[in-house]
Order: C-alpha cells, then sequence, then structure tokens
C-alpha cells in the first residue's frame, strides 16, 4: 500500500489533471500562424500577443462557432480561424465604423482567404447570431463607461448558446484613474459590469502580464512597444 502522502499526491494530481481544459485546435493550427501568407505585421505582435498559449488557456477547439466583437485589423479573427479549422466558424465583426474607414473591402479580402469567416458590419448589439460557443472582444472593451459596459457585455452574452463562453481581453488601468484617456480599464470595472450584466467569472489569467508596464501610459507609447500589461477575463451566461 501507497505511503500516505503518496496517496494523497496522486488524488490531487488526479483532480488537477481532470479539471484542466485541453484545447484542441486544428491540426493545421501552427502552420497556419507562420504561413507565409500569414500578414507579417500579425507575425510582429505574437510575441506579445502568445496565440499558441492563448488558445490553449481559453479552449478553442476545431470546430467552434466564435464570434470576434469589434475585430479591428483581424489579428484575432485570423488566429481564430486557424484555430477552429474549416469545420467551425469566425463571425468577424468589424462593425460599422469598417465601412466608414474605408476599409470595408480588406475586411471582405481576409474573410475570402480564409475562408471560414463571415464578416459583420452590424453593431454589437445587431450581431445576426444566437448559437456561437464563444464571445471574444479583444481590447475593445476600455471604450465603455461602467453604464454601457454592462449592455456591452450583455450583447455578447446574447450571441453565444448556454454555457457558451465571453471572453474579455485588454489593457490594464489602474483602479480610480483615468484610464479611459490611456486607452485602458481596471480589471475590477469589467468585473463589477459582468456581475451587473448577470455573468458569472470562469477564469482570469495573467497571461499576458508584464512588469513593464505601471498602466499609466498611453497603450500607444513607443516607450511600451506595444507590450502593455493585459489581463484575461472568462465569463459564462
Amino acid at each position: 500500500m501507497k505511503p500516505l502522502f503518496a496517496q494523497i499526491t496522486f488524488v490531487l494530481s488526479l483532480v488537477l489533471t481532470s479539471s484542466l481544459a485541453i484545447a484542441q485546435p486544428a491540426a493545421d493550427f501552427i502552420d497556419k500562424l507562420q504561413a507565409d501568407s500569414r500578414p507579417a505585421a500579425d507575425k510582429a505582435r505574437d510575441g506579445t500577443r502568445r496565440p499558441i498559449q492563448a488558445i490553449n488557456l481559453l479552449g478553442i477547439d476545431e470546430g467552434m462557432a466564435i464570434v470576434d466583437v469589434q475585430a479591428g485589423g483581424g489579428w484575432y479573427t485570423r488566429v481564430l480561424s486557424a484555430a477552429v479549422g474549416s469545420s467551425g466558424r469566425v463571425i468577424s465583426n468589424v462593425g460599422p465604423r469598417a465601412l466608414e474607414r474605408e476599409n470595408g473591402q480588406a475586411a471582405r479580402d481576409m474573410a475570402a482567404e480564409l475562408g471560414n469567416v463571415d464578416i459583420s458590419f452590424d453593431a454589437l448589439d445587431e450581431i445576426d447570431a444566437s448559437n456561437a460557443d464563444v464571445a471574444i472582444a479583444a481590447l475593445e472593451i476600455h471604450h465603455a463607461n461602467m453604464e454601457s459596459g454592462v449592455v456591452y457585455l450583455q450583447s455578447m452574452a446574447r450571441v453565444v448558446k448556454p454555457g457558451g463562453k465571453i471572453i474579455i481581453i485588454d489593457h490594464e488601468g489602474n483602479p480610480g484613474a483615468d484610464n479611459s484617456s490611456v486607452h485602458r480599464i481596471a480589471k475590477q470595472d469589467v468585473l463589477t459590469m459582468a456581475q451587473a450584466a448577470g455573468l458569472e467569472l470562469e477564469m482570469e489569467s495573467d497571461l499576458l502580464h508584464t512588469n513593464a508596464d505601471d498602466h499609466s501610459q498611453m497603450v500607444f507609447s513607443p516607450l511600451l512597444g506595444r507590450n502593455t500589461d493585459r489581463f484575461i477575463l472568462v465569463f459564462s451566461k
């Protein structure tokens, strides 16, 4: 019979292992990240955004349906597209601002190239989806105040199925500071918004944390080199 300490260690290892969600992205996920067809500007951001680690952390599997909310230039859209593979689908919600900036055609070209992406020019609360596995908003919710942030999260929750994930990634701000002026938001503010929106916190991660950022500078400051301190929060309905 095993010593008591060994038995306890064995049981704990089973509990910890069974509680970890091991992501199963498409088999060619990493190949697509490294492909020549992927924009060099996207690859240059991989060092601070850590796509492989993030996809595994967030449990993004092949075949999932995902809404990339306010997708901007499409860095996350491309990574998510590679992760879910040909059997999955990504709605890249570039929003009406893309048309105003006349880069809507670039979004359409990206969708045609990737093959498993649909472009949405709708506002967040008008997205035509209700059964996605995941809705993700990266570096966007810092534009919201407390009231609009609650509505924002409720709109994200509307597009996912019961049990689906709502993922927020953003630049960390200092509690009580004028974070909007430097394009940041305090993690605690997002947690407060989520509670008011009726969401349940599933996980928070410091995967994108860096001590080199004290949260006081504009996120575009050349001193930061785009290496901001960022939090990851995962909620469910």
